[in-house]
């Protein structure tokens, strides 16, 4: 599962072997000492991190893995939870003194109620922030969300409902003078309410929420999700995008004008990483996305400056966008390493998926209401 880069596996997931198998890691005990103080503002941590927790499989004779209270969450700064007057699953984040400096600032800025009533907001919304007595510790509160590639894109459509989106949401930044500096693969998220009603166990997101079973959810096409830029701890606001700035490395390291470390535009940087995005996660893996490689080759060109501002990239997507048949966006994508066989009969199960789609009237491009 994708995490944000500022909430990264903790190192103990590996280092600690003298611990009970299933039990606590060392990155894991802060959360279970707040478990009151993060109670007493409304929201309960899982099972497995209440001060009188005993493992369940002491007594049952299962493996810890087997069961919902031996998953752990191994994020360094994060920990998910459910707020108690309505059940809903949330997500923490400890934010740090030495990190990310203006990150609560650009998150609450985007989650004042005009920026959250503006449909192109795509920055994650604070929910509530708690600090945490005697330490005076801040936690953010936001929603719970599932990686933007987890289900796998089923069709072209779902894909550019996808794009669309995000760039959208890197435009609302951009107008707005902040660069996210880290719009990476890690870093891009989706609502599941919709696709996954009955939600699902957040640290195994393949397995339903009380860990009995697989977890059910619908298409991108049947209940369309929203689609979210998360995580500004790298994020910066300037006077104008008119800007140079020190290079600061997230999840994506290959921009050419970070190796030499001089200042340059963290703006042009950013429309590197979502068209870098598009060509390592789709382009490379996929079959048929010849039509993205020309925007992809320009906002990825090896001279920033000749990059297309984020308003371009917008109206090349428009007409991109139609340009593609209706046949073309519902048509499935394949892996370009599945065997021809394996593809004839992906194609095949969406062909009877896409007739039950137009019969029920869902557009190529499912957009959330």
């Amino acid at each position: 599962m994708p995490v944000p880069s500022s909430l990264r596996y903790h190192h103990s997931y590996t280092t600690q072997s003298s611990r009970e198998a299933g039990t606590l890691f060392p990155s894991e005990v802060w959360w279970r000492n707040c478990y009151h103080d993060i109670w007493h503002h409304g929201y309960e941590l899982r099972p497995r991190y209440h001060p009188n927790w005993v493992p369940s499989w002491r007594k049952t004779g299962r493996d810890f893995f087997t069961v919902e209270d031996g998953q752990p969450c191994l994020l360094r700064a994060g920990m998910d939870a459910t707020r108690r007057r309505d059940g809903k699953r949330v997500m923490f984040k400890r934010l740090f003194a030495d990190e990310g400096p203006d990150e609560l600032f650009i998150t609450r800025m985007f989650s004042f109620p005009e920026a959250a009533r503006n449909p192109r907001n795509h920055c994650v919304p604070l929910l509530d922030i708690i600090e945490i007595p005697d330490t005076g510790e801040k936690l953010m509160v936001m929603p719970f969300l599932r990686p933007f590639n987890n289900p796998h894109f089923q069709t072209y459509g779902e894909f550019m409902a996808f794009f669309i989106q995000i760039c959208e949401g890197l435009l609302f930044m951009h107008e707005r003078n902040i660069a996210h500096r880290d719009c990476t693969a890690n870093n891009l998220m989706f609502d599941p309410d919709e696709m996954y009603p009955q939600g699902y166990h957040p640290a195994q997101i393949d397995r339903s929420a009380d860990f009995r079973g697989r977890a059910k959810g619908y298409t991108r096409t049947q209940r369309p999700p929203r689609y979210y830029l998360i995580d500004f701890g790298l994020s910066r606001f300037y006077n104008s995008r008119n800007v140079l700035d020190e290079p600061l490395r997230g999840g994506d390291r290959s921009a050419p004008e970070h190796r030499d470390g001089r200042r340059c535009n963290p703006f042009h940087t950013d429309i590197y990483y979502l068209g870098n995005l598009v060509r390592q996660e789709f382009i490379l893996k996929y079959e048929g996305f010849e039509f993205m490689e020309d925007l992809v080759n320009e906002m990825t060109h090896p001279n920033p400056v000749r990059r297309p501002l984020i308003e371009d990239v917008m109206a090349k997507l428009a007409r991109i966008r139609e340009s593609l048949s209706g046949f073309k966006l519902r048509s499935t994508i394949t892996s370009r390493r599945d065997p021809v066989i394996v593809a004839a009969y992906r194609r095949s199960r969406q062909a009877f998926h896409t007739i039950q789609y137009i019969i029920s009237n869902k557009p190529a491009i499912p957009e959330p209401c």
